[in-house]
């Protein structure tokens, strides 16, 4: 998963963003969100700790190559919450929105570029991405050819991207 979010955050760092990339990611408990978030932090340059900000709702990390938000919205009791947080201010164009549990902000939130659904399996995880915007399609195209060239191994892209 981490290898993966290495991917991602790889494409995101080249991508030209005219607008902010909000990527929803959706899955159980423990699927592995935050060790995505994790991976797309590491290849925009952060070295630190990266934990779940559950409590905080978002945690803000200043990168070279852009400023990546990491939200967790688990714990929000009313997307109006958001508004109070000042959530569009977020959405400015270069930063990098990666919001887990996208449905509880729902109605506030601004669609999001890219979807990527996480599903607990026997083997491991299974990875949907879903682009909703063409920036999005530029994002899955830069993954489909990241994870070609890689050396990783049992992630694959098919054409309804699936992986």
């Amino acid at each position: 998963m981490v290898a993966f979010g290495e991917v991602l955050g790889g494409v995101l760092s080249t991508v030209s963003r005219q607008a902010a990339v909000v990527i929803y990611l959706q899955g159980e408990l423990g699927a592995g969100k935050t060790t995505i978030c994790r991976g797309v932090l590491k290849a925009c340059g952060h070295s630190g700790a990266v934990k779940s900000p559950t409590y905080t709702l978002v945690e803000p990390y200043e990168l070279a190559v852009a400023t990546v938000y990491h939200f967790d919205l688990y714990r929000l009791g009313d997307p109006e919450e958001l508004e109070y947080m000042g959530i569009r201010d977020y959405f400015e164009p270069g930063n990098i929105c990666l919001i887990e549990w996208p449905d509880k902000g729902q109605g506030i939130l601004q669609t999001a570029d890219l979807e990527l659904t996480i599903s607990v399996i026997p083997a491991g995880r299974h990875l949907i991405l879903t682009a909703h915007t063409g920036q999005g399609e530029t994002v899955v195209a830069g993954v489909r050819s990241s994870l070609a060239e890689s050396s990783i191994r049992g992630i694959t892209i098919s054409k309804d991207a699936q992986c």
